[in-house]
């Protein structure tokens, strides 16, 4: 029985297995996912769990129930590219004829002292189930620092300040301002909002050093002091990822061909966080790669060669609250409630394995 194994079961890894579920799957393959959850977390809403707004039920997906599909739940541990084998921790080691890649990310702290260990994270579903818990046991009138003033830091804030209107909320930057990758339209209406809704912004901090409760400015000698710092100011592929001596891009991430395999090992495929993309990493990338990897597999195994088009994302949405957002489709930037919307339509298909 040759076997396709399927590490991660993020928005990449769940569209391959959507994908091979609903086309014919050879009867000599069998597809092995493995997760850490028995559960799809929806990332993209983490920051909802963190600020309370949601509950861990409504960011679970059920995996898909298939005969020709198998799960395995547990860490994995360490790859042996050249003798195709992943070790898990505790467990014996799952050998493979085609392995996917799809681990996701993790923060990136940029070499500032003591960051890791004086902030919390949304990255990861039990992650953000802690930083629920630290926020929510902030006293009133506490104060709530988010360190990064992109997508998710400003969702973070936003999400937070709705469920705790008590709280003093900042979000800091080392740029200008906030949301400094959209246009300049966008980055004002952002900006008013937080304004509105009393969100403090700081920009220009070269953050040196965290302590308990205190975070260091290179630029200021005036230390800032916060009950809870929430990061959100860059990512990076997972540690078992940074540890592969393969070619890889500025960010860490995994070069890889135009079939997204890796172009030394045949079979092995990149998909998300972990894949040097020309585009920035988003569950939406990840679902459109882990579709055209389907594609190749399906190719492979009816001995044809395989022909993808260009990835082409539809746009960006963002959160401000459950009742205004932001975002670009086509190439038009959308203010207020049609694009808060359009995001919770999103989210319910989703949910539902629609896309």
């Amino acid at each position: 029985m040759r076997k396709l194994v399927i590490l991660g079961g993020g928005y990449g890894g769940l569209a391959i297995v959507e994908e091979l579920i609903e086309k014919h799957i050879p009867l000599d393959v069998s597809i092995v996912l493995i997760d850490r959850m028995p559960f799809q977390g929806l990332k993209t809403e983490y920051y909802a769990l963190a600020a309370g707004t949601v509950s861990d039920l409504e960011l679970r997906v059920k995996f898909p129930v298939d005969s020709r599909v198998s799960t395995v739940y547990g860490e994995v541990d360490n790859l042996d590219l050249e003798n195709k084998l992943v070790y898990l921790e505790q467990q014996d080691p799952i050998s493979y004829d085609w392995l996917v890649i799809g681990l996701g990310c993790t923060d990136k702290y940029h070499g500032i002292e003591g960051a890791e260990t004086f902030s919390t994270s949304i990255q990861t579903f039990s992650a953000a189930r802690k930083t629920y818990q630290q926020l929510n046991d902030v006293k009133p009138y506490g104060q709530v620092s988010i360190v990064g003033g992109g997508l998710s830091g400003v969702e973070v804030a936003a999400e937070l300040r709705e469920s705790r209107p008590d709280l003093n909320i900042r979000i800091i930057d080392r740029g200008a301002g906030v949301m400094s990758a959209f246009p300049g339209k966008l980055q004002l209406f952002v900006a008013e909002w937080f304004k509105g809704h009393e969100v403090e912004m700081l920009g220009n901090v070269s953050l040196s050093k965290l302590e308990q409760g205190v975070l260091h400015d290179h630029n200021s000698s005036k230390p800032l002091l916060s009950d809870v710092t929430v990061w959100t100011a860059g990512i990076q592929p997972v540690p078992i990822v940074q540890r592969l001596d393969l070619p890889k891009d500025n960010q860490g991430r995994l070069i890889i061909d135009e079939h997204h395999q890796l172009p030394s090992h045949s079979g092995v495929f990149i998909v998300g966080d972990c894949a040097a993309l020309p585009f920035s990493p988003s569950g939406q990338a990840a679902g459109a790669q882990g579709k055209q990897i389907a594609e190749v597999m399906q190719a492979i195994w009816h001995d044809k060669t395989p022909r993808l088009g260009k990835i082409k994302l539809k746009g960006v949405l963002g959160s401000l609250g459950k009742k205004s957002g932001f975002g670009i489709m086509g190439g038009t930037p959308l203010m207020g409630r049609v694009p808060r919307l359009v995001k919770s339509g999103i989210l319910w298909r989703s949910k539902r394995h629609f896309g």
